[in-house]
C-alpha cells in the first residue's frame, strides 16, 4: 500500500478541521436564525392580538352599546364585508364577533397585553366562549404555563379538564386566589392538576391533600 506524503496528510487534517468548524458555525446559525424567526412571530402575534381586542373593544363600544342588536349585527357584517376585501380573510364576520367576545370577556387592557406575548388567537378564540370566568383562567394560565398547542386546548377542554380538577370544586374566591398565585409564581399544585375520584380514592387523598400525597412512594 502507498504511504500517504505528509503534505497530503496535512490538507486531509486541514480539511477535517475545516469540516469540524463551518459545522459548528452552521449550527450557530441555524440557531441565530431560528431564534430571531421565534422573537418576530411572538412580536407579530403580541401585535395581532392587541389589534384584535382594540378593534373589538371599538365596534363593542361605538356600535353595539348604542345600536339595537339586528342593526349591530348587520352593521358588523357590512364593516366585514370591506375590511376583508381590503385585508384578507381574517376579517370575517365571524372573526368581528370574536373579537368583540374577546373584549368583553378580557376588559382589562394590561392583561390583555400580557396575555399576547403568551398566547395566540387561536388559543384565546377558544377560551373566550367559555362561559365561566373561573374555566377561562383556568385553560388561560394552563396554556401559559404548559404551552398547549390549540389541539391540545381543544382536547383538554372537550375532555373536561376543568371539572376533574379539584379546584373546580372549591368555592369560587379561593378557586381565583390559586390561580392568581398561578399566575404570579407559575406554582402548580396539585388542585390543578387533576381530580379523579377513583384515583384519588385509591391513593387515600381527598380535597385537601397535599403535593407530598403526590409525590409519596410505593410502600
Amino acid at each position: 500500500m502507498k504511504k500517504m506524503k505528509s503534505k497530503d496528510k496535512a490538507l486531509v487534517t486541514l480539511k477535517g478541521k475545516k469540516s469540524e468548524v463551518t459545522g459548528q458555525i452552521l449550527i450557530d446559525i441555524r440557531l441565530m436564525i431560528e431564534q430571531s424567526r421565534h422573537r418576530f412571530s411572538r412580536m407579530i402575534n403580541t401585535e395581532l392580538v392587541v389589534l384584535y381586542w382594540n378593534i373589538g373593544k371599538r365596534i363593542q363600544q361605538d356600535i353595539l352599546k348604542e345600536k339595537p342588536a339586528e342593526y349591530g349585527k348587520a352593521i358588523v357584517q357590512t364593516l366585514s364585508a370591506q375590511l376583508s376585501t381590503d385585508y384578507g380573510k381574517g376579517f370575517t364576520a365571524r372573526n368581528l364577533f370574536s373579537m368583540i367576545r374577546f373584549a368583553e370577556v378580557f376588559s382589562d387592557r394590561q392583561i390583555v397585553h400580557a396575555l399576547s406575548a403568551q398566547l395566540s388567537w387561536t388559543h384565546l378564540r377558544e377560551i373566550i366562549y367559555l362561559e365561566d370566568f373561573l374555566k377561562r383562567d383556568f385553560y388561560t394560565e394552563m396554556c401559559r404555563v404548559e404551552r398547549w398547542s390549540t389541539r391540545t386546548l381543544k382536547e383538554k377542554i372537550n375532555s373536561l379538564l376543568f371539572e376533574r380538577t379539584a379546584i373546580s370544586k372549591k368555592p369560587s374566591e379561593l378557586a381565583r386566589q390559586e390561580l392568581q398565585s398561578l399566575r404570579e409564581e407559575d406554582k402548580m399544585t396539585p388542585d390543578l392538576v387533576f381530580r379523579d375520584p377513583y384515583l384519588l380514592d385509591f391513593l387515600g387523598l381527598t380535597d385537601t391533600y397535599s403535593e407530598s400525597d403526590l409525590e409519596r412512594p410505593d410502600d
